[in-house]
């Protein structure tokens, strides 16, 4: 999946300036990485009010394929929806919000989460971090022994002085009890007992359409490094590239 909390560092801020209070963007991705080879789209959303903000996404994976191997459908689906609750912004504790979450794969594995979201940021807002420590919950069987996420999200605005250059991604790290299993070439397929599960989809975008006078278009690409996630054994990365349209 392409993955998410790809607002969060950039408009966390949202939720301290009233005038400017949502995005939406849909991005498309072409995975080149191991095991993949297909389309993924995602849609975005931040939207910051008085009590705090809300974001989501969702992305399908297009990897249904038939006996010819064309694509034919959507082969997989995820989602979150996260809301941050802040009634104390004009106070010196204002970085410091609740949040509760809600994530899932269909009829595989859903979580709810609940913790903290501390952000901050530079005088202009241009470069935000966020930093999140959550409870996570698990069903349909999986489990954990240490049920806690830790989350960094980030953006940075103009990187290097150049103007519509951003970089922006995720880290995530969670306790849960995982059979990863890996299959490399010229070897035989093993598993392997884990008790994490570690993703980041670190993000670069440059604005080009600020040079064709329709400054919603973005081209960028994105890379995931990940261990012991959906399955598979070990440290992956594996390369996107894609296009970004912010309504």
């Amino acid at each position: 999946m392409a993955n998410k909390h790809l607002l969060l560092a950039a408009l966390a801020a949202l939720a301290l300036a009233p005038s400017a209070f949502a995005q939406t963007n849909l991005q498309v991705f072409y995975d080149f990485g191991k095991n993949r080879g297909h389309i993924t789209t995602t849609l975005e959303g931040f939207y910051g009010d008085p009590w705090g903000n809300t974001y989501f996404f969702v992305d399908y994976d297009y990897n249904y394929r038939d006996h010819n191997d064309n694509v034919q459908a959507p082969s997989g689906s995820y989602m979150e929806i996260a809301r941050c609750l802040n009634f104390w912004q004009e106070t010196a504790v204002a970085p410091l919000s609740l949040q509760v979450e809600y994530n899932g794969l269909p009829g595989i594995n859903q979580n709810f989460l609940l913790g903290v979201d501390y952000f901050i940021h530079n005088a202009d807002f241009s470069n935000t971090f966020n930093f999140k420590l959550l409870g996570k919950t698990f069903s349909r069987g999986f489990t954990s022994d240490f049920p806690v996420q830790f989350t960094f999200v980030w953006g940075m605005q103009d990187l290097f002085g150049v103007k519509g250059l951003r970089f922006n991604g995720f880290a995530d790290l969670w306790g849960e009890n995982v059979y990863a299993t890996s299959e490399e070439p010229g070897s035989e397929k093993f598993g392997k007992e884990a008790k994490f599960v570690f993703i980041s989809e670190p993000q670069l975008w440059y604005n080009i359409g600020q040079h064709i006078g329709v400054p919603n278009l973005n081209i960028g690409t994105e890379v995931e490094f990940s261990c012991n996630f959906a399955g598979y054994d070990g440290f992956y990365a594996r390369p996107c590239f894609g296009l970004k349209w912010i309504f």
